[in-house]
């Protein structure tokens, strides 16, 4: 679904922010990306659906050269779903309508057609009662979970996630963690940037660890966690487990 090959980022103030990146992500794939801050790992992330640009190297998605000029960007962003680390969410909207807005105006779908997708969503997501609720009424948790169901709501064929619960309070981590396992184990292939551990052992297929711009490891939780091999991803998981 996703190759990333010898790409590289680097900023006008000379910053390297990812340096000769290569990565292969297959369809149904559940991908962790972890690694101190500053590591690349969000560049990276958004370089999978051009919020960033790159400088050199290669990204196609799904079979699609990102950079072709032939590429309709657009159109392939609605293949690829994107949650923030700040929920974004319309104030002046409620739940349903936050949901129902992109695939009305990006897609042009029928109103009726929509609505119906975005009920199912926001009961999928647990917020059947919240439908008519706006965001300033919501815990940030529940804010979180409308920003999945509104990602979800193009029917993307790729979810990528920044971060999704670094906002959140502790105990309203586990409500969005949950919805996004049982996104993986729908089939959904997804990269995602966290700082949770417990998330990359229990679900990823893959987790990948970045150092200034690098990518350093890419492996198998078990291997990554249980038998880390590289001196810096040990030194890492030594601060934080």
């Amino acid at each position: 679904m996703i190759i990333a090959n010898n790409v590289d980022k680097i900023y006008p103030n000379g910053c390297h922010a990812l340096n000769q990146v290569s990565a292969t992500i297959k369809r149904g794939e559940v991908v962790v990306v972890v690694g101190p801050s500053g590591s690349g790992k969000s560049t990276f992330l958004r370089t999978l659906n051009q919020l960033e640009t790159i400088n050199s190297g290669n990204i196609t998605i799904d079979g699609t050269d990102m950079y072709d000029k032939k590429t309709d960007i657009n159109q392939l962003r609605e293949e690829v779903g994107m949650v923030f680390q700040s929920f974004n969410l319309f104030p002046h909207k409620d739940v349903l309508a936050n949901v129902m807005l992109a695939p009305m105006k990006v897609a042009k779908r029928p109103k009726a057609e929509v609505e119906q997708l975005a009920k199912k969503l926001l009961i999928k997501v647990g917020l059947k009662d919240r439908m008519f609720n706006y965001p300033n009424n919501l815990s940030g948790g529940q804010q979180q979970r409308v920003a999945i169901a509104r990602a979800l709501a193009m029917e993307p064929n790729i979810m990528l996630f920044d971060e999704p619960t670094s906002a959140l309070d502790p105990e309203m981590v586990g409500e969005v963690l949950d919805v996004m396992k049982s996104l993986a184990a729908e089939g959904m292939t997804m990269v995602v940037v966290t700082h949770e551990m417990g998330f990359a052992k229990e679900v990823a297929d893959r987790v990948l660890f970045m150092e200034s711009g690098q990518l350093l490891v890419d492996s198998d939780p078990e291997s990554f966690f249980d038998n880390p091999t590289n001196p810096r991803l040990q030194q890492f998981l030594s601060m934080i487990i």
